[in-house]
Formats: structure tokens, sequence, C-alpha cells
């Protein structure tokens, strides 16, 4: 540095403190804390610091004149210096914050970040190129166990998942029966793979040709619902074998719902229990509803309708609930669908999708058989734009021709 510009820094003082200052200049260029080197503006190395020399091994006789910055890289970085950072570097004048790996004399490798500006003298035309090299082999070091706990976490959560997956597998029947004479198919569409829903249904016989069936769904989410949708489910079948009247099945199901679980944040449900009777070349359903959407009957002759228990009750909440039922007749070519709410809550683009939507979509769909109108609706699952809560889909229909089909639950 010139003695005049140190001279004016110093305001005045005296020429050896000016000259003790510029040493201070020079003793910070050559033992920063990070690496300091010149290059000419084909990259052949005029000047580099202590620092720098010391990262990689080598003598400043090696370098200065003889090596040009490239050819510290690795082969890697050689060929993105070339391509990439000379050229912006001839453009713009500068680079910053480039991360690039320097070879030591050694053969090891040197994670950096290159910061560098080009010098241009009187004529514009550069005569020079300023670099600043930063060590980054810690931040790669942190960098690395970030990469390494992101593994173990998405590691982790894919276990979870498989156990959620399992549990919620666990909750549902594996297939469902095929009643001779009937159509039948089962469909769950979860919400969210990390956690387990609340959501249940199954056909089961009771003897004397007499098929149950349910479709319900348990408040909230998690290993606790899932414990109670467990009991749900055993406790309608278990309660369906002493008395298959709906009515008296539902009434069990609360008994042990409020008793076990009154005092554990509300854990109640809703749920719609029926009971199949073969009923000459048809079959009567015989359904009571425990605050659950009703069933949607669709026709063999096209048409399509809400079946209500209105004054249903919540299972779990009152000690003695009020429980409604009602009987329908199930003609040849006629299908009951059963689902939970999460299907009429679900979002489309417009808003929310809502039961009118669904009752319509079910009569463009009217006559069809239970496997094809299952198809319709897991289509149509695909089509929402979020859906929030898990979807439970049954339905049971009677076949036109005497012969019934049923449906693995996925």
């Amino acid at each position: 540095m010139p003695m005049d510009a140190v001279s004016s820094r110093g305001n005045g003082d005296s020429p050896e403190l000016a000259a003790l200052m510029g040493d201070d200049i020079d003793e910070l260029y050559d033992h920063a804390p990070c690496g300091n080197l010149a290059t000419r503006p084909d990259g052949t190395i005029t000047q580099i610091n202590s620092t720098l020399l010391g990262w990689l091994g080598h003598t400043r006789a090696e370098l200065v004149g003889r090596r040009r910055f490239r050819e510290l890289l690795t082969v890697g970085g050689q060929v993105y210096y070339e391509t990439h950072l000379s050229p912006l570097l001839r453009m713009s004048g500068e680079i910053n914050g480039i991360a690039l790996e320097l070879r030591a004399a050694d053969g090891t490798r040197l994670p950096v970040l290159v910061t560098a500006a080009t010098r241009t003298g009187p004529d514009g035309e550069p005569v020079a190129v300023r670099m600043t090299v930063f060590d980054a082999r810690e931040r790669r070091a942190y960098e690395q166990e970030l990469l390494r706990a992101r593994r173990d976490a998405e590691g982790d959560r894919e276990r979870l998942r498989g156990l959620v997956a399992g549990l919620q597998r666990s909750l549902l029947p594996a297939s469902l029966p095929t009643p001779p004479g009937l159509h039948t198919a089962g469909h769950y569409r979860m919400a969210s793979a990390d956690e387990v829903g609340g959501d249940f249904y199954d056909l089961f016989p009771l003897g004397a040709g007499r098929w149950g069936f349910f479709l319900g769904d348990v408040c909230g989410k998690g290993v606790e619902a899932a414990a109670v949708t467990a009991a749900a489910r055993y406790t309608l079948r278990a309660a369906a074998v002493y008395d298959p009247t709906p009515e008296a099945v539902l009434r069990n199901l609360n008994s042990v719902l409020y008793q076990e679980y009154r005092d554990q944040a509300h854990r109640h449900c809703t749920v719609v229990f029926g009971v199949l009777t073969p009923d000459g070349d048809g079959w009567s359903a015989t359904i009571a509803g425990g605050g659950h959407p009703p069933p949607l009957l669709v026709r063999a002759d096209g048409t399509a309708a809400y079946q209500h228990t209105t004054g249903g009750t919540l299972i779990g909440i009152l000690a003695e609930p009020r429980l409604v039922s009602r009987t329908l007749r199930l003609a040849p070519g006629d299908t009951l669908v059963l689902y939970s709410d999460g299907l009429t809550e679900a979002r489309t683009a417009e808003g929310r999708y809502g039961s009118d939507a669904l009752e319509a979509f079910a009569r463009k769909l009217a006559p069809a058989p239970a496997p094809q109108l299952m198809a319709a609706f897991v289509e149509l699952l695909g089509t929402f734009a979020v859906l929030d809560d898990d979807v439970a889909l049954m339905t049971v229909g009677v076949a036109r021709d005497g012969v019934g089909t049923g449906d693995a639950a996925p």
C-alpha cells in the first residue's frame, strides 16, 4: 500500500506509525481467517496468502506464477469453473459464495465458498481477479449431519406409515363376504398416511339367511380413536348375535362407549346399523341411525334418494339415546350406499362438496350394481381438491340375475 495513502488514513500520524499500520494490513491479508489470492485474467496465480497455502499444503513458490486457479480445483470443479463461473465472472465482474472443492497437495478435498471480483484498468479491460476463499468444512459437516437426520426422519416416517397402515387394516374386514344374490363392495380412503382414522364398516352373517351390516365414524384420530373403533366394531358384531334388532344393537354400543369413554374427551361415534333379510326376489333392510349421514338408495328404475332415520342421536354421548329405525325393500337391481361424512365434507375447487352434489352424482349413475357404483365413488374421491377426513364406503346391492359378487376391501 502506498505510504501517502497510509499517512492520509493516519490523519497526520508519524511516518513510524504509518509504517506500523501498513505492516498490520499486510499481516491481516497474509494471516486472515480466510484464504486470499489474486490472479491474472487468464487465471495464473500472482498472489496467495499463508492461510490458503496452509490449507492446501503448498509453498508460495509452487503456485505463484506457475499454476492457475482452476488447477487447484477437483476435476468436477474445473469443469464447472470453465463452463459457468469463468464466463459469469467475465460478464458480471463478480461471483459470490460459490461452493467448490479445492484439491490439497496430499490429494484430500477441501470444500470452500469462493467470492471473486475483477479489477479493471483505465481502459476498462480486466487486469486482475481478486478472490476470497472461505473454509466450508464445518458447514459441509453440518449439511451432511442435516442430510443424515433427514434420511433418519424419512425412515422413521415410513416405518410410522407402515404401522399406521397396518393398524388401519386391522380395523377393517380383509374382504367383504358375498351373501347369495347380492353384490357387495367396500373401500377406505385415508386422508393422511401419518395418522390412523376412526371410520369402520363390516358385513357379517347372523344366521337364518340374515346378514348384519354397519358403517360408522369415531370422533377424532390417532391411537385413542383406533381403540374406540376396535371396541365399536366388535361390540356391534357381538351385540347382533344376542339381539339383531338395529335399535338394540346401537343401544348396546352406546352403553359400552358411554361407560368406558365418557370421561375421555367425548369418545363418541356416528353409525348406521342394519339387518338384511331375504324377501321374495329381493331383500328387506331394516336400518337404524345413530347421528350418521343417511344411506343412499340407488334404484333399478334410475332414481336415487337418501333414506333418512331422522332423530337418531350420536352414540356414546347420552346414557339413553334416541334411536330410530326404518325398513326398506331392495328389489333386484337396487343398491344401498353407505358412506362416512368425509365424502360430503371434501372440498372441490368451488367449495364443500355437500350432500346435494352426492345425491345428484348417485342419480347420474343409477342404475348400477354395487362394484360399478363403488368404482365410480372411488374415482370421485380422486377428483377432490382437499380431502380433510377419512372416507369409508360400502355398497350392498341385489343382483338382477340372482348371482352376487363381492369386492375385497382395499
